[in-house]
């Protein structure tokens, strides 16, 4: 094919793109996951504004999303024509949200027949006056095909800060391959009940995973109101941490940001996948794979924390892996800047005595590590290693911190690393 013809090509496919973006959406918010973000003031939106025509929209909570696997699948009764009630942690509040699910990794249609918030009252029940009913294009109900997200209307919420939210959700038909985030932190219910605003669920099956739902955004008319986007494996997942609790180095991160008036306005989306790798290899999609999902695509992100590459030099028997990392990083970095996202890098943990222990893979964290301390790229550098290591032997984690596998930090460990975050990183 001659470059002229191509060149044209691309040209009428972009004007085509540009009609269609003109004219407003008379249908339910469906939309492919790997479709792109459009700029809003230096914040990333999704691609319909709807809703929020006098500020822009946040992301307030998200879990990244990845098929989940045979041992991570509901327990009985099962998703399908039953009702699953999932709890959830916001950051920033609002008075306008907006609820995101997910059919990315779905064989088949979702069917969704009813979907209820409200905060939690602990465990399954919930605070009935705080409750809502979700629509999605004025109907109480709707279909997600394979590989689609639906955005539910925008409501009228007053969402508090750091509130725990309740997710209902009452199924028809559920595929047999299921989107979901296995590791939650945070206990799920699951009753043959079909009624989504039971104050309590009946006899429910329990499951510490999510699925289907990926993001809460808020409505703001604040202009400085942004997201951080923490972005990594299981360590950014909460391995480690207490369920239940909140205590995760995010979460720690956005009560910190939550009780300074200065940082108020600022949000954090968790996107941590357990197993994750950057490069190839893991559990779920790589780094490299969702990096667009999960950062440039996600409401108002402005910041970015990248705390990743473990898994790649644990399960690596290459010498050239610290530069492989070196060279994803370097493209991130790219990839923010373009989107105006600042990005700081989080050094990776000592991972002595661990079963990713040897010393190829000691000399390609401590090259890594180097590398982000001293090269520039990044526009600061958070010391997650200097933070956590065993002042005596810093190749180990200093045993306060460790959960007991000498990878993961305890819940000590997850808090001293949201407490070493300076919270002037996010006034820029």
């Amino acid at each position: 094919m001659k470059r002229s013809f191509v060149k044209s090509l691309f040209v009428i496919l972009f004007l085509l793109a540009c009609m269609a973006a003109s004219v407003p959406a008379v249908e339910v918010a469906l939309t492919p996951v790997a479709e792109a973000s459009v700029r809003n003031g230096g914040n990333n939106a999704p691609a319909s504004p709807a809703g929020c025509e006098d500020g822009h929209w946040v992301g307030t909570w998200a879990a990244s999303q990845q098929l989940v696997e045979p041992h991570n699948m509901p327990p009985k009764p099962g998703l399908a024509n039953n009702t699953l009630r999932q709890v959830v942690r916001v950051s920033i509040g609002g008075e306008r949200i907006r609820l995101k699910l997910s059919n990315e990794y779905g064989n088949a249609p979702l069917e969704i027949k009813a979907v209820h918030l409200a905060q939690s009252d602990g465990l399954y029940r919930i605070k009935p006056e705080t409750g809502i009913m979700v629509t999605f294009n004025g109907s109480p109900s709707v279909t997600l095909p394979p590989g689609q997200t639906a955005v539910s209307d925008p409501m009228d919420y007053a969402l508090p800060s750091l509130t725990r939210m309740a997710i209902t959700i009452h199924f028809g038909e559920v595929p047999t391959a299921i989107t979901g985030h296995p590791g939650s932190r945070s206990t799920s219910y699951i009753s043959t009940n079909t009624a989504v605003d039971s104050v309590r669920m009946p006899a429910p099956a329990v499951t510490n995973r999510w699925y289907i739902i990926s993001g809460i955004d808020v409505c703001t008319s604040n202009p400085k109101a942004a997201a951080v986007v923490t972005l990594g494996d299981s360590i950014t997942d909460g391995l480690g941490s207490i369920p239940n609790q909140d205590n995760r180095w995010p979460d720690i991160l956005a009560g910190r940001l939550q009780a300074d008036e200065v940082t108020a306005h600022i949000a954090v989306l968790n996107h941590g996948i357990g197993g994750n790798a950057v490069i190839s290899g893991g559990l779920g999609p790589t780094v490299y794979r969702r990096f667009k999902r999960d950062v440039l695509e996600q409401s108002g992100v402005r910041y970015l924390i990248i705390l990743a590459g473990v898994n790649d030099i644990g399960g690596s028997h290459s010498p050239n892996i610290a530069q492989q990392l070196i060279r994803a990083y370097e493209r991130f970095v790219e990839q923010a800047h373009e989107h105006n996202i600042y990005v700081y890098a989080g050094t990776i943990l000592p991972f002595g005595g661990s079963q990713y222990d040897n010393p190829l893979r000691e000399e390609a964290r401590k090259a890594v590590n180097n590398w982000i301390r001293t090269s520039g790229v990044f526009d600061a550098v958070i010391d997650f290693d200097l933070a956590l290591r065993d002042p005596d032997y810093p190749d180990l984690l200093d045993p306060a911190y460790d959960s007991g596998d000498h990878l993961h930090p305890n819940a000590a460990g997850y808090q001293r690393m949201g407490e070493v975050i300076d919270l002037t990183l996010f006034t820029r």
